[in-house]
């Protein structure tokens, strides 16, 4: 896997975006800033590193750009707004289409695609729109609880609710992020997670990285506090689940329409692989996921970059 094919000309002009209106944007600024430097290592001679703003149609339309790199995290970045202002300036794309990225920050329509395939387990959940009983609509969940803002990333708005007295607050908290939540049954199993690559050959999982939070669930503070989760890559699961692992995420990453590059995200209870959702732009720091799960499997920053790159356009 160590050489990749070139498949954009060397002097394509090329737009990586970074930054972005959302909560995520300085991650997104440090993404970006990565893939272009890797960009000019392999040798690419016009790219430029675009701030995202409110004016980003105009930079793109006046800049007169062949491709774009998208490095964007969270809101108007992979939900499908700035998938639909590329498609719309007819300027191929990394990654995702808008249909994908729409759903896949939706945790629950993710969740109602993948259910069309009974060989990809999910776990129970109910889904409440504001103004919704919450109580009434969980009535058939089995507590402990937990709460999901349905398109918020970060682990932001998520509770755990023990007992049906701790529901309201813990769905108000909730509330705060988006007026729709998401709530599951909480379980406790070996966390997980798998990159997807579109390559010559066609689909293909990365290594998968075991995550062991050291708090009682993979939370905000366990996710961005240095020590506090355990990273073990490969994850240490038998052989046959870390193929069935694998084919389950690709399965997910097909059946919702994905392209180019996602992250799929399990739970593993009981020796069953539960998808709890699938990120279509993983961080590309020096530090996130799906460098060092590419990396485990002998594909550098810089071949998986080109990898990603090579995407741009098969999301039509």
């Amino acid at each position: 896997m160590q050489n990749v094919i070139q498949k954009i000309e060397k002097n394509a002009k090329i737009a990586v975006l970074s930054g972005g209106l959302s909560s995520e944007a300085e991650v997104s600024r440090r993404s970006g800033k990565g893939c272009y430097e890797a960009l000019k290592r392999l040798g690419y001679t016009n790219v430029e590193l675009i701030e995202v703003d409110t004016n980003i149609a105009q930079k793109l339309k006046e800049g007169n750009y062949d491709y774009a790199y998208n490095a964007l995290h969270g809101k108007y970045g992979e939900d499908g707004c700035i998938q639909g202002i590329l498609e719309t300036l007819q300027i191929p794309y990394t990654g995702c289409g808008v249909m994908a990225s729409a759903v896949c920050m939706n945790k629950e329509y993710t969740k109602r695609i993948l259910s069309t395939c009974p060989d990809i387990p999910l776990i129970k959940s109910a889904f409440v729109k504001k103004g919704e009983n919450v109580k009434e609509k969980t009535k058939d969940l089995k507590y402990p609880l937990i709460t999901k803002p349905v398109s918020e990333g970060s682990s932001f708005g998520m509770t755990k609710v023990n007992t049906p007295d701790e529901l309201e607050k813990a769905y108000q908290d909730a509330i705060k992020y988006n007026d729709d939540v998401l709530i599951e049954e909480y379980l406790v199993g070996i966390c997980a997670t798998v990159g997807i690559l579109e390559g010559e050959d066609g689909l293909f999982a990365t290594e998968i990285l075991e995550l062991r939070p050291k708090n009682e669930w993979y939370d905000y503070e366990a996710k961005y506090t240095k020590g506090m989760t355990e990273f073990i890559l490969p994850a240490e699961l038998s052989d046959d689940m870390t193929k069935q692992v694998k084919e389950i995420a690709i399965k997910a990453f097909d059946i919702a329409g994905c392209k180019g590059v996602s992250r799929v995200d399990f739970l593993i209870v009981n020796n069953i692989p539960y998808v709890l959702e699938i990120n279509t732009s993983p961080g590309m720091t020096e530090t996130s996921d799906l460098p060092a799960q590419a990396n485990a499997m002998g594909i550098n920053y810089d071949n998986l970059v080109q990898i990603i790159l090579n995407g741009a356009g098969l999301n039509k």
